[in-house]
């Protein structure tokens, strides 16, 4: 398979800059340790014994398309949201099964600081999709069948937020929209900074690191404004199913109280969460076991799914 690159920087490096050392080796053992998934494809690593055969065989490739799907998700969520309709037919066609997406429509804002939001957000995602198919090329996944219907209260349940009868309509008004976008945005932040280690190629990296801190910026928003309409104990239930789902272990928080804000979630070190592919398909199939359900009800397009 041929090497994609994203070259979104070609800046030589600062010769004077000393960042600290990091063990991408052990970032990557770690990574496949907990991966749990069978793959297929060309070797990575090349053929060190000392690493297991997954790592051997996940291509960058896979990694991008994996994010492509997730790109999908979101795309069609704020697209929908904003403008009432989703990524146009020459945008979302590719290899695997093309789905079909239900639920969505436009929000009826009440603010005209949270429409621009969704607009904005809508249009990054739109790019991110059109950035990730560019790189892949021919190798680019087809969008998989997405739920934005019941899926959110399939979630909604989970977080308490709804009752076991109950319906969670996200696109109803402001308040639903932004916890809606709440379940997806942390985790998209989460799923770039766990698939880093394994990417091969560095202009590839730098890329993806890119699109991670568009994420970071787009989960930061949609924190503080939660924040800011005081949605403390909502937040906090979708931020403590989304840590019971993907396994033992803390990749999670809230947004704060009223006494002390929360809106970065990290480790102890300043460090941003990171999730392992399996522990994001958790999430977003909206069960432990990462069985093809939720937000995509038919999985995922790729090997990584």
């Amino acid at each position: 398979m041929t090497q994609q690159h994203f070259r979104l920087n070609n800046d030589a490096e600062d010769a004077e800059a000393a960042p600290r050392k990091l063990d991408l080796v052990a970032g990557r053992r770690a990574f496949i340790q907990t991966l749990g998934l069978g793959i297929a494809g060309t070797a990575l690593f090349g053929a060190d014994a000392s690493r297991p055969a997954a790592a051997q065989s996940i291509t960058d490739a896979d990694i991008f398309n994996f994010a492509l799907n997730l790109e999908y998700l979101e795309a069609e969520f704020y697209l929908r949201a904003s403008v009432g309709q989703g990524l146009a037919d020459a945008e979302v066609s590719g290899t695997g099964t093309l789905g079909p997406v239900s639920g969505g429509r436009a929000v009826p804002f009440q603010s005209q600081v949270i429409a621009n939001y969704a607009n904005e957000i809508a249009r990054d995602e739109r790019l991110h999709v059109n950035t990730l198919r560019a790189a892949l090329g021919s190798n680019a996944v087809a969008r998989p069948a997405i739920d934005l219907g019941f899926a959110f209260t399939i979630a909604a349940r989970a977080a308490g937020l709804a009752g076991p009868n109950d319906t969670f309509d996200a696109f109803a008004n402001e308040t639903n929209f932004l916890l809606a976008a709440f379940i997806f945005e942390d985790v998209g932040v989460t799923a770039y900074h766990g698939a880093a280690p394994l990417i091969k190629d560095p202009a590839n990296l730098s890329g993806a690191a890119g699109i991670l801190a568009v994420e970071a910026y787009h989960a930061g928003i949609i924190r503080t404004v939660l924040y800011s309409r005081g949605l403390f104990s909502q937040a906090q239930a979708i931020s403590t199913a989304r840590d019971s789902l993907d396994g033992p272990g803390k990749a999670d928080e809230g947004i704060g109280d009223a006494t002390t804000s929360k809106l970065v979630p990290l480790d102890s070190a300043g460090v941003a969460y990171q999730r392992t592919p399996k522990q994001v398909l958790s999430i977003v199939y909206l069960n432990a076991g990462a069985q093809p359900n939720g937000f995509f009800p038919k999985g995922l397009n790729g090997n990584l799914r």
